[in-house]
């Protein structure tokens, strides 16, 4: 199959894109950041808020569930009412709703407030990249801009230990979640004066029960993925898992029957498009849920402080950074499948590393395997992310853009939920005949159910005993900690094979590659992958088309 390209001038961004584009920067690290955080400041939520096993992994996972069921509804609605407006929207939200978490004195309040943050988030993230793509026509333009979108996620993720570990170690928990408000603030202010407002021509009216049928579709599966971890029963969870599923198929239909989809399903059929989405929710999934063992590990078995584990963790972080702007340069001469699939190769070493971490002198090879793990995920994070975009229709930027944080998100919570809840599993079972019997009660029960739990309960022990109760909590939770890792390393294998298989015809991006589009839209004309349609032009505030080459 061929196709006939016309070479027709495109307009260069200028400062003010490039400062707009600073400007969608700082919340991008903001939201990653803000994740990070919190993984080092539960154990310190724990021990004030005393929540049970189960509102821990909803402190942690509540609000990349509600980002990822309401990012592509946000990015819909960007499309058709105004993406900087809903980009300001959800800075407000989130700005306030990190103010009542701070300040929270229950578990419950917390919880909510950290969804309200996730709906917050949900209209911030996929605004950001999808702007992006409005404001830099020239495709190599393009391609650095959300090289360096890619970039401020590694940002978050590498400042976030640090920034949380001084935060905890020198105020309370609530401070680390604080830092998003002058950001935040700051986004209100300088968008509307340096990002231009965006929506699509003719873009229909969202449809809110189409809305109300994805979240249908995305809870109830996440609470039987919780609850199954629990076994201690069946029956609920796989009646939860397929009605989820089942929602989901009906989700599914009424998208195709829908002349303005919510969701444009059809995208999906381009193999560019979903594979990348694929590869990238594995590597998401994995990395979730060891990352939140492996922070707990460096406090809980470890017995760092928050600053002293932040410090650890940054090194790591930084090499991240570096590997994630490095990707792209890479792939303007090597194929972005074998560059994903060595990363996700050395992600897999680095998990088989720590299954082999044993409890408490464990932390060298920890920070080893961690140290070769972090990196490996950087040019799935920088090249699938330009592969989704670039395989969408402009006008439908902001929807490809909300699929792209949704599969991130979605795949961190569900690592969380899955493998966190396996660790736990693997925990209680160590620790069902473990408890000292002098520790009776509430105390005795919560020693069984979390490690926070048996360190809380060894003030009711006396002193010589409290090694007969730490010792094998220790031991039960690195346990947890080797089996989750095992299964993380599977999937990184099996992300690298899927992207070795279906991105293995996406060419690099090099200097001779079209000009439009480079490396995604030769995939998009793919024999095997099939025909988009080609990016429409970007509109006026009001919704008219800008001539191709206007400036």
């Amino acid at each position: 199959m061929s196709s006939t390209e016309i070479s027709v001038p495109t307009p260069r961004a200028g400062v003010k894109e490039w400062l707009g584009l600073a400007t969608l920067l700082l919340p991008t690290i903001l939201l990653f950041l803000t994740m990070t955080v919190l993984f080092l400041a539960t154990p310190q939520i724990a021990a004030d808020l005393q929540p049970s096993s189960s509102q821990v992994l909803w402190i942690n996972d509540i609000y990349g569930f509600m980002m990822a069921g309401l990012l592509v509804a946000m990015g819909t609605l960007g499309d058709r009412v105004g993406r900087r407006r809903v980009l300001l929207f959800g800075a407000v939200a989130f700005g306030t709703a990190s103010t009542v978490a701070a300040f929270s004195g229950s578990v419950e309040l917390l919880i909510a407030s950290r969804a309200v943050m996730g709906l917050g988030a949900a209209a911030v993230m996929p605004a950001t990249l999808a702007l992006i793509s409005n404001m830099f026509q020239d495709a190599r333009q393009r391609a650095t801009a959300i090289g360096l979108w890619a970039a401020s996620v590694s940002v978050g993720v590498a400042v976030g230990p640090l920034v949380g570990g001084l935060l905890l170690e020198t105020f309370w928990w609530g401070a680390a979640l604080l830092v998003g408000v002058p950001v935040m603030a700051l986004v209100v202010i300088a968008a509307p004066l340096l990002v231009p407002e965006y929506r699509a021509p003719n873009a229909g009216r969202l449809d809110v029960f189409s809305v109300a049928l994805s979240m249908a579709a995305l809870f109830p599966v996440v609470y039987g993925v919780k609850e199954l971890a629990k076994a201690e029963t069946f029956t609920g969870p796989a009646l939860a898992l397929a009605a989820g599923v089942a929602v989901a198929v009906v989700f599914v239909r009424r998208q195709l029957r829908l002349p303005n989809p919510l969701l444009d399903v059809r995208l999906f059929g381009n193999r560019a498009f979903s594979g990348a989405l694929g590869v990238f929710l594995l590597a998401a999934v994995a990395l979730g849920g060891v990352y939140l063992l492996f922070t707990q590990y460096l406090q809980l078995v470890a017995g760092l402080s928050p600053l002293e584990a932040g410090l650890w963790i940054l090194p790591a972080a930084l090499l991240l950074v570096v590997a994630s702007t490095v990707s792209p340069m890479l792939a303007r001469r090597f194929r972005p499948a074998s560059i994903i699939a060595a990363g996700l190769l050395l992600s897999a070493i680095g998990y088989g590393v720590l299954t082999q971490v044993g409890s408490p002198s464990g932390l060298t090879l920890l920070i080893v395997g961690f140290y070769i793990l972090y990196p490996g995920i950087a040019p799935t994070m920088a090249l699938t992310t330009n592969l989704v975009i670039g395989s969408a229709p402009a006008e439908k930027a902001g929807a490809a853009s909300a699929v792209n944080t949704t599969a991130s998100d979605l795949g961190v919570s569900l690592g969380i939920a899955v493998l966190g809840s396996i660790g736990t599993a693997v925990y209680r079972s160590g620790m069902a005949d473990e408890v000292p019997a002098g520790l009776t009660g509430p105390a005795a029960d919560n020693a069984r159910d979390t490690l926070p739990g048996a360190l809380a309960a060894v003030n009711e022990l006396p002193a010589t005993a409290a090694d007969t109760l730490l010792e094998p909590a220790r031991e039960a939770f690195t346990s947890g900690l080797n089996v989750a890792a095992g299964i993380a390393a599977v999937l990184a294998l099996a992300a690298a094979v899927l992207s070795l298989t279906i991105l293995r015809r996406v060419p690099p991006t090099s200097a001779g590659a079209p000009s439009s589009d480079s490396a995604v839209n030769a995939a998009s004309i793919d024999e095997d992958a099939g025909v988009l349609g080609a990016p429409a032009g970007p509109t006026t505030e009001t919704g008219d088309a800008v001539p191709a080459g206007a400036g």
